[in-house]
């Protein structure tokens, strides 16, 4: 492989992005107790906004989009923006370019295998029913193939692979399931999304025959995937002005925003499918979102109130692992559990998620002021 030189004077590293960790922060938020500390204020105050509050704290069954359904290709999108930085820094260290194919590569596996240990794997060791498909896994290999993409490609192939990865999916969707026919080729039943899992991935299947991070499906978060990385290398230039550069994220995201929508009439937004459609809209909200707290706390240097999201986004992968291994919902218990049962019936659902995800907050502060980060 050719080694790559570059005079290192010539690259202008910025300093870390504050509002990429506290973006990410944000969304674990709702992972680490957040939505379910604002689906039980429904209790509290039992009007129609807060029961749709409580609703938007759901994935949608099949069809359609809540909130909930946001936040994982929302951590996709931020990984994504983070490459291009992550990249021009190690290209100006001075590594080859198998070293930094190596490191992708590398990543992307160990994912796949931190999936599979979250999947409770070590618990049982049972090879045939393990459910090999995840979250991590979905992260760790759409990453990984948009990484390989972006560093072989220029910026007007990568739009144009990204486009064309979302129609073509779509074709691929409207084939439907062979063993399926004449089901619609959208339905949980009749998706070729399905069928291809049944027949090629191993283990068990989340849902019986269907697997949300099954392998079709993979194809469009590439898409996503490459959506943050075009975002981050947007926001990495140095010959733009950071106005300009918020204006267009915000163009990028209306733009998204419609045709999602208007494709929407076709294609359903369905997230377990990871739909075309769904991409577009929630790319639409990740860039939108992205693009408020560049502007906010990078742009506009307002960073004190990000701290508390700093903490949690430092510690992205390893507050959504201790999840499955610490039992956070104990020491809240032990510790706040009296206090809790002083306060009606009505307030400790409440008072007790609210603890839940302090507990939780206050473990990554422990690691975050011993500068303790799980790295992949």
């Amino acid at each position: 492989m050719k080694r790559e030189t570059v005079d290192t004077k010539d690259i202008k590293l910025p300093q870390r992005l504050q509002s990429l960790d506290a973006l990410r922060g944000f969304d674990m938020f709702f992972i680490m107790g957040g939505a379910a500390l604002l689906a039980t204020l429904v209790h509290l105050f039992p009007t129609p906004f807060f029961e749709g509050l409580a609703r938007q704290m759901e994935h949608a069954s099949w069809n359609g989009l809540r909130h909930h359904d946001t936040i994982f290709p929302l951590f996709l999108f931020i990984a994504g923006i983070s490459f291009p930085f992550s990249y021009a820094k190690q290209r100006a260290q001075g590594k080859t370019g198998g070293e930094i194919y190596r490191k992708i590569i590398q990543r992307g596996l160990v994912l796949v295998l931190l999936g599979v240990v979250y999947n409770g794997f070590l618990t049982t060791l049972d090879f045939a029913n393990q459910r090999y498909a995840s979250v991590l896994a979905r992260i760790g290999l759409a990453w990984m193939f948009a990484a390989l993409i972006f560093i072989r490609t220029k910026t007007v192939v990568r739009i144009w692979l990204t486009g064309g990865i979302l129609i073509g999916y779509w074709g691929l969707c409207m084939i439907g399931a062979p063993d399926a026919a004449g089901a619609d080729p959208f339905s949980h039943d009749g998706c070729l999304a399905g069928y291809i899992d049944r027949l090629l991935l191993p283990g068990r299947l989340y849902e019986g025959n269907f697997d949300p991070e099954g392998l079709l499906s993979l194809i469009p978060a590439i898409a996503t995937a490459l959506m943050g990385m075009l975002t981050g290398e947007w926001v990495k230039r140095n010959d733009v002005s950071e106005g300009r550069k918020v204006l267009y994220m915000v163009a990028a995201g209306a733009v998204l925003l419609v045709v999602g929508l208007l494709w929407s009439h076709v294609f359903p937004i369905n997230k377990k499918l990871w739909t075309s459609t769904f991409v577009c809209v929630v790319g639409a909200y990740s860039v939108l979102m992205f693009a408020l707290f560049y502007f906010l706390i990078d742009v506009c240097n307002l960073r004190k109130w990000s701290f508390p999201l700093v903490v949690i986004g430092m510690n992205s992968i390893t507050i959504y692992l201790a999840q499955a291994f610490i039992h956070f919902g104990y020491t809240s218990e032990k510790v706040f559990g009296g206090f809790v049962k002083l306060f009606p019936q009505t307030c400790q659902p409440t008072l007790k998620e609210l603890f839940y995800t302090l507990v939780c907050w206050l473990f990554l502060y422990f690691l975050y002021r011993k500068r303790i980060f799980l790295k992949v």
